[in-house]
């Protein structure tokens, strides 16, 4: 049997840049890097929220410092991209997670506007970041993205269309990506999260969570934030240097299970 390589399993000293990260999967990933040496970058459109999680990591002797960022504007996205190495020294690592929910009807009045909001947080935003980002990546020796999508981007759910969509694309963004910046040596993934409890499920209650979950998925429960972050800490190791435009569903089974 041959040497294994020596690469890492620690990302100690990255940087890494998570969107949507004043709660849900956003915070958990935060949260996952930083306890794993990680300098974290939190951003979120609620300024005050990213701020509350980058105090509560400090607090115990973590390396985070929070940004306000709202995905859908442009210039913001410019902005806190270039700020971000600036303060650490670099950038390693871009989690794309930032989301909001989309419910509508295709013949409902407000479609034209629930879609174009829709797909600027959850597509259009992912490219402009990735395009923002990517002059720091490609001074880091082990450059990494990570875009979260969702099982509707697998299968569907009626008056979902918005959501079905934008996270089709940015399964689709990630794939051409990979083939794209696979030559310099920075890897695009994206992960599917099943049923989590997140903002986004809050208000199912818990008892139509059970019955779905039990009807739905191989492991009968929902996911935890955590489970879904420790996926994608697991895809930015410098060891997963071979990953590249995988689509990964962290859903408990949901995308496998016929009965």
């Amino acid at each position: 049997m041959g040497k294994m390589s020596g690469s890492s399993r620690s990302v100690d000293g990255s940087v890494v840049l998570v969107t949507g990260a004043a709660s849900g999967m956003g915070r958990a990933t935060a949260r996952v890097f930083a306890a794993e040496g990680a300098r974290v970058a939190v951003t979120d459109r609620d300024p005050d929220g990213a701020q509350q999680v980058a105090d509560a990591l400090r607090a115990e002797g973590l390396d985070a410092r929070a940004w306000g960022l709202d995905v859908s504007r442009h210039e913001e996205i410019n902005t806190v991209v270039a700020s971000v190495p600036e303060h650490f020294g670099g950038l390693d690592i871009v989690v794309n997670n930032a989301g909001v929910s989309c419910f509508s009807p295709i013949d409902s009045e407000d479609y034209d506007a629930v879609w174009d909001r829709g797909l600027a947080i959850l597509l259009t935003a992912h490219q402009r970041i990735i395009r923002a980002a990517l002059p720091h990546l490609r001074r880091s020796a082990a450059p990494r993205i990570v875009n979260i999508a969702s099982t509707e981007a697998l299968g569907a759910t009626a008056e979902d269309s918005v959501y079905a969509a934008a996270k089709a694309g940015v399964t689709g963004l990630t794939r051409a990506l990979a083939v794209e910046l696979g030559k310099e040596g920075i890897t695009v993934n994206c992960i599917c999260p099943g049923p989590i409890r997140t903002g986004m499920t809050e208000a199912i209650p818990d008892e139509h969570k059970q019955i779905f979950a039990r009807r739905r998925t191989a492991l009968r429960r929902y996911g935890a934030p955590e489970e879904v972050a420790h996926m994608t800490l697991s895809l930015c190791l410098p060891a997963a240097s071979y990953i590249t435009g995988t689509v990964i569903p962290v859903d408990g089974g949901l995308m496998v299970r016929n009965a």
